[in-house]
Parts: structure tokens; C-alpha cells; sequence
């Protein structure tokens, strides 16, 4: 669903190939929040120009490659229509479950064990919220970002900042319990 979304989406925007879709994703680092992998991008669009949702605009050459531009069709736009409010009713609490599933057991394994993988996790979302802090900067220079996506990146930031915050209070406890 979050592809078909992400591409019918583009195709309202404006007519563009698969490539620029997989670009225009990468650059801004969408792929990382969106749950897209750039290379659904053409799958999908295979799939969706033979249910009728997008038509081939045209093909161009480049050199020895064609590339095919894409447009969306009226059932292509009524889709995105029941995708969108399909998104939007959705539940937007995701609860990192693995995550959680493993901390009921902590009090079974070693503590310097535990304050490891503790450290591998927030440098991981420290990684990550950097890479999104990167994706909006990139947006914001290459065009005039809308301010329902400027809440959608503060949002964001906001998670990321109280998984830090619960990742170091963990640390700090089982640190503090073993002195």
C-alpha cells in the first residue's frame, strides 16, 4: 500500500519515470521513513500500469537506454484517493515491538551484554534522526517545503529524540543497578 501510495502520489505531482521516483527518493531520504524500498518503484509500476492506475506518457531515449514516463489515470487518481484516506485513518503509533519484546527479558542475560546492544541501538537512531535532519535539509534546498510536511519532519524528530531519551535512561538504570 505505501508504494502504490508513494507512486500514484509522484504521479499527481507530475508525469516522471521510475528512476527519478527512486531519486527523488533517495535524495530527500524518504526511503528511510516512508518504508519504500527504491526498487518497488518499477514492480509497482508494472503492476499498476496493467490494472490501469498509471499509462506510459511517452518513452525517451537517452543514449542507448529508453526510459518510460509515467502519468496517472482518472482510476489511478481514485485509488489514490482510497489510499490516502485509507493512510491517514490508520494507527500513526508504531511501537518498535522486538524491541520492547526484548526488553521483558533483560533480567535473563548479562548486563554488560545488555549495555552493548543498548550502545549499538543508540548509535543506530542517533544515525538514523542525523540521516532524516540530512533528507529535510535536502528538501528544503531543492524546493519551498509545505508546512503540513514541515509538522511531518518535527514529528519525526520527536520520536527519534524520546527513543534516545528512553535508550539512555535504560542505560543509566542498569548501570546505576549494578554499582
Amino acid at each position: 500500500m505505501k508504494t502504490r501510495l508513494m507512486v500514484l502520489g509522484f504521479l499527481l505531482y507530475k508525469s516522471m519515470s521510475g528512476y527519478e521516483m527512486q531519486q527523488h527518493l533517495q535524495q530527500s531520504q524518504t526511503d528511510t521513513w516512508a518504508g519504500v524500498l527504491p526498487g518497488s518503484i518499477y514492480h509497482a509500476l508494472k503492476k499498476m500500469e496493467k490494472e490501469q492506475l498509471v499509462a506510459i506518457e511517452s518513452i525517451e531515449q537517452t543514449g542507448n537506454r529508453s526510459k518510460a514516463i509515467y502519468q496517472i489515470t482518472e482510476k489511478g487518481k481514485q485509488e489514490f484517493q482510497q489510499l490516502l484516506i485509507s493512510g491517514l485513518t490508520e494507527s500513526s503509533a508504531s511501537l518498535p515491538t522486538t524491541f520492547y519484546t526484548a526488553l521483558s527479558f533483560i533480567p535473563y542475560a548479562p548486563n554488560d551484554i545488555i549495555l552493548e546492544a543498548l550502545n549499538k541501538q543508540e548509535t543506530l537512531l542517533q544515525q538514523e534522526y542525523e540521516q532524516m535532519k540530512i533528507g529535510k535539509k535536502i528538501k528544503e534546498e531543492a524546493i519551498e517545503v509545505p508546512e503540513h510536511t514541515l509538522l511531518l519532519f518535527e514529528n519525526m524528530f520527536l520520536h527519534y529524540e524520546i527513543q534516545l531519551s528512553f535508550v539512555k535512561k535504560l542505560k543509566e538504570s542498569l548501570t546505576t543497578k549494578n554499582k
